[in-house]
C-alpha cells in the first residue's frame, strides 16, 4: 500500500472497528480512544481548561521552626545543625519558588512566549527568548535583578562519623519531596580517567525523580566523605581523584547544563539514536540545569580540628594569652575558616562555593540512649519488628536501652555501633526463640551483658511463661488504677520487671504486690493533679523500688511550681535532643 492510497484516519478507525465486532462476537466493538472524532468538543474543553490552571507544583510552606521541629522527631541532639539547615534549606527553595512564580507570571502575560514556564527555566535564557520577540522592552526586562544573582547557599557538614550527617539530609529531602541523590566523593575522577563522573549526579537525579526534569532541578545532591578530596601538599603528578573532582564539581555547584546522556555510557547513546530515529531526524536539546540543585557535602576533616587549634593557638599567642581548656570538637569545629580547608588540601575555589557551614557533635551515651528511646527512626522498632513476624513481642526496658548505649559508645562509631551492640546482643535469640513457644522476650541490661547465658535461662527455664503473664497482670494493675482514680500510670518495661521480681521474691500475687507499692498514691496524685493538672505520670524501676520517697518529691516540686509548670513528665524527657 502506497502513501497515495493509505486511509485516512476516520477509514482506519471503521476497519478497526469491523474487525474488532468480527473478532469478538456480541462486543460491542470499544474505541481505542485515538482519534479527534471519539473526543466530544466539551471534553476537549475541559481538558484545555485543565492544562491552562496554574498548579502551584513546588510551593514551599515551611519555616525554618517548622523543619527544625521535624528534624527533631527523628535525630538526637545537633541543634545547632538542625537551625542552620533549615533557614539554609528554608532561603534556597523560597528563591526557588519566588523565580518560577515570576516565570509562571511571564510567560501567561506573554513575554515568554514559547519558552516553558517552571523552576527549570533559567530567567536568562527565558528573557534571551523573549526578546527576540518583545524588542527592547523584553531587553529591558531581562536585566539582571537581585534574584538573578541569587548566592546558592550549598551546606558542608563537618563531624565524626555516626553523629545523623546523612540523616538530617535524608530527612530534609523526604520532608520537602524533592529527589535526593547520595554518594561517597571516594568513587569518583577526573573525566575522562576510569571511575564516576561527577556528571553523573545529575543524571541519577533525574532517575530518582521519575524521569521528571523539572522536579529533577529542584533536587538535593549529597556527597559524603568530601575531606577525601583534599590534595595532598606538595603532592606529585595528576591527582585526578582529589583536586580534579573538586574542579568539575565547580560548575556544577554554579549553574551549567548537563546531557541527560552520558558520552560514555552505550546503552544511554543507543537510546539517543532511537529517540533521533523516532523523531524523524530531528534533534532535540536534552539537558538538566543545575542552577537550582541544592548541595550538600559532608566529611568527618578528623584533622581539621588541629589546624583550627594551631591557627587559634596563634591567634591567642599575639595577645598574651593562652588557650584556657581544651574546647569541645563541636566548638572547635563552629570556628572553622576558609584558610583552614584550604590548608587541609580543599581548592580555594571549591570551599568558597560552600558557604554554609555547619558543625555537628559527637554523640556520648545519654545521646545514644534517647537515639533508641525517643527517636521515630530508631533501631528498637526495626527488632521490635523483626521479633513481631514470629509472633514475640520485644520488650526493651530502660536499663537495657542504657546498656546498649554504653557500648555502643565504646565503639566510638556513633549512633553507627547500636546496630553493631544491638546485632551482637540478640543474634541468638532471633535464631533461636522462633518456634519456641516464647511470645515475649524482655531484653533488660542482664539480656546485653550476658546474652548467652540468658538465653540459655529462657529456653530452660519452664516458668518463663508465667513471668510473661505476670507482666500482663502487672499492666492490668495499671488499667485498673486509670478506671478507679482518673491516673495514668505508664509503667516502663524495667518497671514492669521490678513488680514481677518483688512479686516472686514476697511470693505474693502480682496484683496484691502492686497495690502495696502504689498504696495511697491516689492522695498525693490527687495534690499534684490540684497544682499543675498532670494525670500522666511515668514509671520507672527507680520509681517502684522508692515509690514513697519518688511521690513525696513529685508532690513538693508541684507546690514548688504553684501550677505555673508541669509536674513530674508524662515521659522521660530527653538531656539533649
Amino acid at each position: 500500500m502506497t502513501a497515495s492510497n493509505f486511509p485516512g484516519p476516520e477509514e482506519l478507525h471503521a476497519r478497526i472497528q469491523e474487525f474488532l465486532k468480527r473478532g469478538f462476537a456480541g462486543g460491542s466493538g470499544g474505541s481505542f480512544g485515538v482519534f479527534p472524532s471519539d473526543t466530544s468538543e466539551e471534553e476537549k474543553s475541559e481538558a484545555t481548561e485543565a492544562e491552562d490552571q496554574p498548579v502551584d507544583k513546588y510551593a514551599f510552606p515551611y519555616t525554618p521552626r517548622d523543619i527544625k521541629a521535624y528534624l527533631d522527631r527523628f535525630v538526637i541532639r545537633q541543634d545547632e545543625a538542625k537551625r542552620v539547615l533549615a533557614v539554609a534549606v528554608c532561603d534556597h527553595y523560597n528563591h526557588v519558588r519566588r523565580i518560577e512564580k515570576r516565570q509562571r507570571e511571564d510567560y501567561l502575560d506573554g513575554k515568554h512566549t514559547g519558552v516553558a514556564s517552571g523552576f527549570g527555566a533559567a530567567p536568562a535564557v527565558a528573557a534571551a527568548a523573549a526578546a527576540g520577540k518583545q524588542g527592547d522592552s523584553a531587553a529591558a526586562s531581562a536585566s539582571p535583578s537581585a534574584e538573578d544573582t541569587y548566592v546558592k547557599q550549598n551546606i558542608i557538614l563537618l563531624g565524626p562519623t555516626g553523629v545523623g550527617k546523612t540523616y538530617l539530609v535524608r530527612c530534609l529531602a523526604n520532608l520537602i519531596g524533592v529527589p535526593m541523590v547520595k554518594a561517597d566523593a571516594t568513587k569518583f575522577t577526573e573525566t575522562g580517567y576510569v571511575g564516576g563522573d561527577v556528571e553523573d549526579l545529575v543524571r541519577d537525579l533525574v532517575q530518582q525523580a521519575d524521569g521528571d526534569v523539572a522536579l529533577a532541578q529542584n533536587g538535593i545532591i549529597y556527597i559524603d566523605e568530601a575531606d577525601k578530596l583534599a590534595s595532598a601538599a606538595n603532592s606529585s603528578g595528576r591527582d585526578v581523584s582529589g583536586r580534579g573532582v573538586q574542579t568539575n564539581l565547580l560548575k556544577l555547584m554554579e549553574e551549567t547544563e548537563v546531557p541527560l546522556r552520558s558520552q560514555h555510557d552505550i546503552q544511554s547513546q543507543l537510546a539517543a539514536a532511537f529517540e533521533f530515529q523516532r523523531r524523524g531526524g530531528k534533534k532535540v536539546k536534552e539537558t538538566i540545569n543545575t542552577r537550582h540543585i541544592l548541595f550538600i557535602v559532608s566529611g568527618a576533616f578528623d584533622k581539621l580540628p588541629d589546624i583550627i587549634r594551631r591557627r587559634l593557638a596563634k591567634f591567642e599567642m599575639g595577645f598574651h594569652a593562652g588557650l584556657s581548656a581544651r574546647p569541645e570538637l563541636e566548638a572547635i569545629l563552629q570556628q572553622a575558616a576558609t584558610k583552614d580547608f584550604i590548608e587541609y588540601g580543599l581548592e580555594p575555589e571549591f570551599i568558597g562555593r560552600l558557604p554554609v557551614r555547619v558543625a555537628c557533635a559527637p554523640l556520648d551515651v545519654d545521646d545514644l540512649y534517647h537515639v533508641m528511646r525517643t527517636s521515630e527512626g530508631s533501631l528498637v522498632r526495626q527488632y521490635e519488628a523483626a521479633f513481631r513476624a514470629y509472633d514475640i513481642e520485644a520488650i526493651f526496658t530502660d536499663d537495657g536501652l542504657r546498656a546498649l548505649a554504653e557500648q555502643a559508645a565504646a565503639e566510638q562509631t556513633g549512633a553507627r555501633g547500636l546496630m553493631t551492640v544491638c546485632e551482637k546482643a540478640m543474634r541468638h535469640f532471633k535464631f533461636e526463640l522462633p518456634g519456641s513457644g516464647i511470645r515475649q522476650l524482655i531484653i533488660n541490661r542482664d539480656l546485653v551483658e550476658n546474652p548467652a547465658r540468658e538465653l540459655q535461662r529462657i529456653l530452660s527455664d519452664t516458668n518463663y511463661e508465667e513471668h510473661v503473664a505476670m507482666a500482663e497482670m502487672a499492666r492490668e494493675f495499671a488499667r485498673r488504677f486509670q478506671s478507679r482514680h482518673g491516673f495514668t500510670l505508664k509503667l516502663q518495661p524495667d518497671a514492669i520487671d521490678a513488680l514481677v521480681r518483688g512479686a516472686e521474691s514476697g511470693n505474693r500475687p502480682v496484683l496484691e504486690h502492686c497495690a502495696g507499692v502504689f498504696k495511697d498514691w491516689e492522695f498525693g496524685l490527687r495534690l499534684i493533679q490540684k497544682n499543675s493538672g498532670q494525670t500522666e505520670f511515668t514509671i520507672t524501676r527507680d520509681v517502684v523500688e522508692n515509690s514513697d520517697r519518688r511521690l513525696s518529691e513529685w508532690v513538693v516540686e508541684s507546690y514548688g511550681r504553684n501550677g505555673n509548670g508541669a509536674a513530674p513528665p508524662a515521659e522521660p524527657a530527653p538531656s539533649a535532643a
